[in-house]
Protein backbone atom coordinates (compact mmCIF):
# COMPACT_ATOMS: atom_id res chain seq x y z
CA UNK A 1 0.00 0.00 0.00
CA UNK A 2 1.41 3.14 -1.30
CA UNK A 3 0.31 6.15 1.13
CA UNK A 4 0.93 9.24 -1.20
CA UNK A 5 0.62 13.21 -0.34
CA UNK A 6 0.05 15.14 -3.38
CA UNK A 7 1.22 19.01 -2.35
CA UNK A 8 0.37 21.48 -4.70
CA UNK A 9 -0.90 24.97 -5.75
CA UNK A 10 -4.10 25.81 -4.78
CA UNK A 11 -4.79 27.83 -7.96
CA UNK A 12 -4.89 24.27 -10.01
CA UNK A 13 -8.16 23.46 -11.36
CA UNK A 14 -10.00 20.46 -9.82
CA UNK A 15 -10.03 18.67 -12.64
CA UNK A 16 -6.22 18.82 -12.79
CA UNK A 17 -5.50 17.70 -9.32
CA UNK A 18 -7.92 14.65 -9.79
CA UNK A 19 -5.91 13.89 -12.72
CA UNK A 20 -2.46 14.57 -10.76
CA UNK A 21 -4.04 11.70 -8.36
CA UNK A 22 -5.29 9.52 -11.26
CA UNK A 23 -1.52 9.64 -13.00
CA UNK A 24 0.21 8.98 -10.14
CA UNK A 25 -2.45 6.24 -9.05
CA UNK A 26 -2.03 4.42 -12.63
CA UNK A 27 1.80 4.66 -12.20
CA UNK A 28 1.85 2.93 -8.52
CA UNK A 29 -0.36 0.44 -10.86
CA UNK A 30 1.79 -0.15 -13.63
CA UNK A 31 5.01 -0.10 -11.75
CA UNK A 32 4.76 -0.90 -8.93
CA UNK A 33 2.38 -3.85 -9.56
CA UNK A 34 -0.33 -2.58 -6.87
CA UNK A 35 -3.65 -3.44 -7.04
CA UNK A 36 -6.73 -0.54 -8.60
CA UNK A 37 -8.31 -0.71 -5.05
CA UNK A 38 -4.96 0.30 -3.00
CA UNK A 39 -5.68 4.04 -3.40
CA UNK A 40 -5.13 6.19 -0.41
CA UNK A 41 -4.09 10.01 -1.20
CA UNK A 42 -4.02 12.85 0.32
CA UNK A 43 -4.24 16.07 -1.79
CA UNK A 44 -3.28 19.39 -0.32
CA UNK A 45 -3.61 22.45 -1.39
CA UNK A 46 -1.58 25.14 -0.73
CA UNK A 47 -1.10 29.12 -1.18
CA UNK A 48 1.92 30.63 -3.46
CA UNK A 49 3.34 31.61 0.32
CA UNK A 50 3.50 28.19 1.27
CA UNK A 51 6.16 26.68 -0.87
CA UNK A 52 9.97 27.37 -1.03
CA UNK A 53 11.55 26.62 -3.72
CA UNK A 54 14.54 27.48 -5.64
CA UNK A 55 14.17 28.95 -9.41
CA UNK A 56 16.73 26.00 -10.37
CA UNK A 57 17.91 23.51 -9.08
CA UNK A 58 20.63 20.57 -10.52
CA UNK A 59 19.67 22.78 -14.15
CA UNK A 60 16.21 22.12 -13.74
CA UNK A 61 14.08 25.11 -13.89
CA UNK A 62 11.10 25.38 -11.32
CA UNK A 63 7.97 27.59 -11.68
CA UNK A 64 5.02 28.51 -9.29
CA UNK A 65 3.18 25.27 -11.19
CA UNK A 66 5.79 22.96 -8.92
CA UNK A 67 3.91 20.49 -7.13
CA UNK A 68 5.64 18.02 -4.41
CA UNK A 69 4.02 14.23 -4.43
CA UNK A 70 5.41 12.01 -1.47
CA UNK A 71 5.11 8.46 -1.73
CA UNK A 72 5.28 5.81 1.50
CA UNK A 73 5.55 2.43 0.52
CA UNK A 74 7.41 -0.85 1.62
CA UNK A 75 10.62 -1.59 0.88
CA UNK A 76 11.70 -3.83 -1.62
CA UNK A 77 11.65 -2.21 -4.98
CA UNK A 78 14.91 -1.69 -6.97
CA UNK A 79 16.68 1.23 -8.28
CA UNK A 80 15.39 0.34 -12.04
CA UNK A 81 11.98 0.19 -11.00
CA UNK A 82 11.69 3.36 -9.15
CA UNK A 83 13.33 4.86 -11.81
CA UNK A 84 10.49 3.53 -14.23
CA UNK A 85 8.13 5.00 -11.56
CA UNK A 86 9.27 8.32 -11.47
CA UNK A 87 9.15 9.03 -15.09
CA UNK A 88 5.92 7.11 -15.66
CA UNK A 89 4.64 9.69 -12.94
CA UNK A 90 6.07 12.68 -14.58
CA UNK A 91 5.00 11.12 -18.16
CA UNK A 92 1.20 10.30 -17.33
CA UNK A 93 1.38 14.18 -15.19
CA UNK A 94 2.73 16.02 -18.10
CA UNK A 95 0.42 14.52 -20.58
CA UNK A 96 -3.04 15.03 -18.80
CA UNK A 97 -2.20 18.33 -17.02
CA UNK A 98 -0.89 21.75 -17.46
CA UNK A 99 1.90 20.72 -15.38
CA UNK A 100 5.42 20.07 -17.04
CA UNK A 101 8.06 17.83 -16.19
CA UNK A 102 10.51 19.78 -14.56
CA UNK A 103 7.53 21.06 -11.50
CA UNK A 104 7.43 17.60 -10.76
CA UNK A 105 9.29 16.65 -7.54
CA UNK A 106 8.85 12.89 -6.04
CA UNK A 107 10.20 11.77 -2.83
CA UNK A 108 9.86 8.04 -1.95
CA UNK A 109 9.72 6.90 1.44
CA UNK A 110 10.04 2.82 2.21
CA UNK A 111 9.51 1.40 5.54
CA UNK A 112 8.68 -1.76 7.03
CA UNK A 113 6.03 -3.55 4.88
CA UNK A 114 3.34 -5.00 6.84
CA UNK A 115 4.12 -3.91 10.49
CA UNK A 116 4.69 -0.72 9.61
CA UNK A 117 0.78 -0.33 7.82
CA UNK A 118 -2.88 -0.55 9.51
CA UNK A 119 -5.43 -0.29 7.00
CA UNK A 120 -8.33 0.21 9.66
CA UNK A 121 -9.91 -1.79 13.08
CA UNK A 122 -5.77 -1.26 14.55
CA UNK A 123 -4.99 -4.49 13.07
CA UNK A 124 -1.78 -5.38 11.12
CA UNK A 125 -4.08 -7.19 7.93
CA UNK A 126 -1.28 -8.74 5.78
CA UNK A 127 -1.65 -7.69 2.49
CA UNK A 128 0.16 -9.64 0.68
CA UNK A 129 1.31 -6.84 -2.35
CA UNK A 130 3.21 -5.19 0.33
CA UNK A 131 6.67 -5.41 0.13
Amino acid sequence: MPFVRISLPKTLQHEEKDQISISVHQALMEEFNIPADDYFHVIEELESHQVKFPQSYLDIPHTKEIIFIQITAGKGRDFEKKKRLYASIAEKIAASTTITKNNIIIVLTENNGQEDWSFGNGGIQGAKHII
